[in-house]
C-alpha cells in the first residue's frame, strides 16, 4: 500500500501536488490554514485562490507561458484543466474567472476519496513523514521560522502588489474602446477595454502618481523595502522616470483609438476578471497608494472618471527560499530525502510556474516512495529550464524567475527572425517533453497525460 503523504498549503502548487499524489495511489493530508487563519491578501477560504492578476499568461504556442501551459496539459495537470474550464475572453492570454476557477479546484480536491483537507495551520515541517511544503508567498510566521531552523538559511523577502478591479458598467465607453493589441484574439469586438491618454493627460496622471502617499508598511514588512521587479507598483515605476509607464504597462503599441483614428500617447488596459464580464482589472496597475487617493488618481484616466472600484490595489510581503542553495531541480530538499518544496516559495514566479512545480514535486515524491529514480524535466523544455534555473543559479544573487525564453538553452542553429526563433523553441520543447515521457515507461507519470494516441505510453 502506498505511503501516506502530507501537503502543506492549498494554493496552486499544493492543490496540484495533492491531486497528483492522490491519483497515484497515495493517501494525502492537505493542510490549509484558511479560514481559521488568513493572510493579508486572500479574501476567501477556497483552495487555489488567485490573489493578484486573473491571467495565467499568454496562451500563444510560441510564447514562454504558452509553451509551459502546453507542457502542463501534456502532463495531465488538473489546474490547467480547471483554468480552461473557467476561462474568460482575454485575447492571446489565458485569463479566468477567479471565483469559478477556485470553486472548480476546491470541488475536485474535496471530492477526491484519497485527499483529506485539514483546516488548520501547520507550524512545523514534517520530518517523519513524506511531505511537500507549498505554502506560497505568504507562509505563516510560525512555519517560516520552522523552515528557517531547518534550512539554516536566511529568508529573502520581496513585495507583491495587487491591481484594482473596476465594475464594467461604470466605465465610460464613449472615451474608452474595446480592442486587442494588433487585433489578436478570437473576439472581433476586442477582449480588452482600453482607456487612451493624450500627452497632457498622461503626464498629469504621472505627476499624481509621483506625489501620492502610499500605505505604510507593517513592521515585519519593513525588514526589506525592495520590490520584486516583476510586480513593481505603478507609483514606483512613475518615480523612475516620466516615460517609464508609457514604455511599460501603459505602452500604446498595436492599438488605434477609434474615436480619433490615431495611436494614443499611452493607454491603460482593463482585462475581464469574471465569466459574466461584470468586473475588469487594470492590467499591470498593481499599487500601494492609499485607497481614497488611489481612486482619485485612477479616475484621472479617460473612461474611468466615474468608475466604481470593487477592489483597490494593495501590497503585501512575499517570502521565498534561497532555492539554489537548498533544492534539487526535482524540487527535493537537498538535506532530506522525502521532503519537497513547491510553488512560489521556491522562487518560481507566475501562476503556471507554481502549478508546474507542484506537479514536479508530487511526481518525484511518488517516484521516490516507489523506489524509482526522480524525474528532472528536460532542460530544453520550459518546465525543465525553470526548475533548473531556480535551483542552479548563483545563490548569492538569486531572485525569483518566471517562465521566459531567455532561460532556455540556445538553439543549435542561430535564427535571426524573432517569430521563427520562438517557434523553434516551442517545437523543440514539445518534442523533448514527449520524448521524456516515452522514455519513462511507467504509470506514475503517464497515467493521465494528454499525449497524441500514437505517443501514449
Amino acid at each position: 500500500m502506498s505511503e501516506d503523504v502530507i501537503v502543506i498549503g492549498g494554493g496552486l502548487a499544493g492543490s496540484e501536488a495533492a491531486w497528483q499524489l492522490a491519483e497515484r495511489g497515495h493517501r494525502v493530508t492537505l493542510f490549509e490554514m484558511r479560514p481559521a487563519k488568513t493572510t493579508g491578501a486572500h479574501v476567501s477560504h477556497q483552495l487555489a485562490e488567485l490573489v493578484c492578476s486573473n491571467s495565467l499568461g499568454s496562451k500563444l504556442p510560441d510564447r514562454a507561458t504558452g509553451i509551459l501551459q502546453r507542457e502542463m496539459k501534456l502532463l495531465g495537470s488538473l489546474l490547467m484543466r480547471c483554468a480552461e474550464e473557467a476561462a474568460v475572453p482575454a485575447g492571446g492570454a489565458l485569463a479566468v474567472d477567479r471565483a469559478h476557477f477556485a470553486d472548480l479546484v476546491t470541488s475536485h480536491i474535496f471530492n477526491h476519496p484519497s485527499i483529506e483537507v485539514v483546516r488548520e495551520e501547520a507550524r512545523e515541517v514534517p520530518l517523519s513523514q513524506p511531505a511537500i511544503v507549498a505554502t506560497g508567498p505568504l507562509t505563516s510566521p510560525a512555519l517560516a521560522q520552522a523552515i528557517g531552523r531547518l534550512t539554516g538559511e536566511d529568508y529573502l523577502y520581496f513585495y507583491d502588489a495587487i491591481s484594482p478591479i473596476a465594475r464594467a458598467s461604470s466605465i465610460d465607453m464613449a472615451r474608452a474602446f474595446r480592442a486587442n493589441r494588433y487585433g489578436r484574439g478570437q473576439n472581433d469586438a476586442g477582449d480588452y477595454i482600453n482607456c487612451p491618454m493624450e500627452r497632457d493627460e498622461y503626464y498629469q496622471f504621472v505627476r499624481a502618481l509621483q506625489a501620492a502617499e502610499t500605505i505604510e508598511l507593517r513592521d515585519f514588512e519593513r525588514e526589506d523595502p525592495n520590490f520584486f521587479e516583476g510586480c513593481v507598483p505603478i507609483e514606483a515605476l512613475a518615480k523612475r522616470g516620466d516615460d517609464t509607464l508609457a514604455f511599460g504597462p501603459m505602452r500604446p503599441v498595436g492599438l488605434t483609438n477609434p474615436h480619433t483614428g490615431k495611436r494614443p500617447y499611452a493607454v491603460a488596459q482593463l482585462r475581464q476578471d469574471d465569466l459574466a464580464g461584470n468586473l475588469y482589472n487594470i492590467v499591470g496597475f498593481q499599487t500601494n497608494i492609499r485607497w481614497k487617493r488611489q481612486a482619485e488618481i485612477l479616475r484621472l484616466i479617460p473612461g474611468l472618471e466615474r468608475a466604481e472600484f470593487i477592489r483597490m490595489g494593495q501590497m503585501h510581503r512575499n517570502t521565498f527560499l534561497n532555492a539554489p542553495a537548498l533544492l534539487q531541480n526535482t524540487m527535493r530538499f537537498r538535506a532530506q530525502n522525502a521532503l519537497y518544496f513547491a510553488g512560489q516559495i521556491t522562487g518560481v514566479e507566475g501562476y503556471v510556474g507554481n502549478i508546474a512545480t507542484g506537479f514536479v514535486a508530487a511526481i518525484n515524491l511518488s517516484r521516490q516512495l516507489a523506489g524509482l529514480n526522480e524525474w528532472a524535466p528536460p532542460a530544453d523544455t520550459m518546465l525543465g529550464a525553470l526548475c533548473y534555473y531556480v535551483t542552479h543559479t548563483d545563490p548569492k544573487r538569486f531572485q525569483p524567475m518566471k517562465a521566459n525564453l531567455g532561460i532556455l538553452p540556445p538553439l543549435p542553429t542561430k535564427i535571426k527572425d524573432k517569430t521563427a526563433r520562438r517557434s523553434a523553441y516551442a517545437a523543440r520543447a514539445e518534442e523533448s517533453m514527449l520524448a521524456s515521457l516515452r522514455a519513462l515507461q511507467d504509470r506514475l507519470i503517464s497515467a493521465s497525460v494528454e499525449m497524441p494516441q500514437r505517443e501514449r505510453v
